[in-house]
């Protein structure tokens, strides 16, 4: 007959047996706040959320928002270790109502009998849509569930506003290039959760490129480690040598961070339009290169240089929009990956050129009309085929091909509407219409000779 307490120590030796076999990442995961590496903006030393992990006195929600591999499971995990509260964990990605429902009783009925909170991790709390986090909220409003919500897109876009209001966000950065060496370090040295029990010599040049090209990613970077270590045959002394060669080959590329329904497509594509705009070609095709790097849409991108065009070049150089029109003809034509030669002719055309926001005058003529109304087109300019003679439609109109200069003084504009909206600026092309036109006001431009 077992006993209960062979079946305790079945049980322990299995548990160990599945931490050994868990991935190296997994294993790496730091226990204590000592343990954690970065995020010392949230948890270094005195900071609130140390200080109220410590204290055990978490008593509002909070929502870690940051990328992957930055901390947030492991942040919430270590909660959990520090304090006398039930915790509670789900996936948004697999639970639904009737799990929350069933968390919730139980939590309501710890609370009643014992007195004891509950704190809830819900990991990837983003997946879930406003039905679910709606359901989460009266729980959160009364006490029964202190939230832990862990999340790689903004809260502030994707969690419902009440439960965001009644939450603290912490946001977590990208781990530094020193920070993810001290992890690989961690992992080398650790004789029980990592690989400080075998004969690994790994070069700090080999460390420092995972480091580089991880993006800040600590998870993707001990999965390199691990990948180079259990796929490199040891030397005749059983040592594994891991040069930069190995790692170079362990990991192929950097991370590029980058979703593009979220903050790194808006951010990316505000960056890129901002260089345009600034003069700065070498910035424009950085920008330019991460989106197609992380597979953006080439067509948003050359409409945004389409838009460029116009908004911000306009008439200091006509040029280029057919510039940028011709481009995205060849960008139909050739596809990728050879018309990213046109996206960065494009690109650099435009960031090099004059600049001029001048068309923006169209729409201080569209705020005209919205605030105050469309005025009457005056009779002169109505058109005189159909009720000129009964009307008088077309009366007094005066065509500017028939005088000197081809331009006449009359008014174009409706009655008590002075517009004064179109200014050419001083830059490139633009700077010639400024010298030929001069403003005649309400009634359009006379050039300075009396001729356009």
């Amino acid at each position: 007959m077992v006993k209960e307490d062979d079946l305790d120590l079945f049980s322990h030796a299995r548990r160990e047996e599945t931490a050994q076999a868990a991935p190296l990442a997994a294993r790496m995961r730091p226990r204590t706040l000592g343990e954690f590496v970065g995020q010392e903006h949230i948890v270094g030393p005195g900071k609130l959320l140390r200080r109220a992990i410590e204290a055990d006195r978490l008593f509002s929600s909070i929502i870690l928002w940051g990328p992957p591999g930055t901390g947030k499971t492991t942040l919430a995990t270590i909660i959990a270790r520090y304090t006398q509260s039930h915790f509670e964990t789900l996936s948004a990605v697999l639970a639904g109502k009737a799990d929350l429902r069933r968390l919730v009783k139980d939590a309501k009925d710890r609370r009643d009998m014992y007195g004891q909170r509950t704190i809830l991790l819900v990991d990837e709390i983003h997946r879930w849509n406003r039905a679910q986090q709606d359901a989460l909220l009266p729980h959160v409003e009364n006490g029964s569930i202190i939230l832990i919500g862990a999340t790689t897109e903004n809260p502030y876009f994707e969690v419902i506003g009440p439960l965001l209001s009644r939450s603290r966000v912490f946001q977590l950065h990208p781990l530094s290039e020193e920070q993810i060496v001290t992890l690989l370090q961690f992992a080398l040295e650790d004789e029980t959760r990592g690989y400080g029990s075998r004969s690994i010599e790994a070069t700090d040049e080999a460390l420092e490129h995972w480091a580089h090209v991880s993006g800040g990613d600590a998870r993707t970077t001990l999965n390199a480690l691990e990948l180079a270590v259990e796929s490199t045959q040891p030397d005749a002394d059983g040592t594994i040598w891991i040069d930069v060669a190995v790692a170079q080959d362990s990991i192929q590329r950097r991370v590029v961070r980058y979703d593009k329904s979220g903050d790194e497509h808006y951010d990316t594509i505000s960056a890129f339009i901002k260089s345009v705009r600034g003069s700065d070609p070498d910035a424009a095709i950085y920008w330019l290169a991460k989106m197609i790097h992380a597979g953006e849409d080439a067509r948003f991108i050359m409409r945004r240089l389409l838009i460029l065009a116009a908004e911000d070049i306009g008439l200091a150089d006509p040029q280029a929009i057919s510039v940028v029109a011709g481009c995205a003809q060849a960008l139909e034509w050739c596809g990728l990956p050879e018309a990213q030669y046109h996206l960065a002719e494009a690109t650099i055309y435009l960031a090099t050129a004059p600049k001029s926001n001048s068309l923006g005058a169209y729409w201080q003529a569209k705020k005209e009309i919205r605030e105050q109304g469309a005025g009457a087109v005056p009779d002169h300019l109505k058109d005189a085929s159909r009720d000129g003679a009964a009307l008088g439609h077309g009366k007094g109109y005066k065509y500017p091909h028939a005088y000197p200069g081809h331009w006449v003084e009359q008014r174009y504009l409706p009655e008590g509407v002075e517009g004064d909206w179109y200014e050419p600026s001083d830059q490139g092309y633009e700077r010639e219409i400024r010298k030929r036109f001069r403003r005649s006001p309400g009634r359009g431009r006379q050039g300075e000779e009396g001729g356009a």
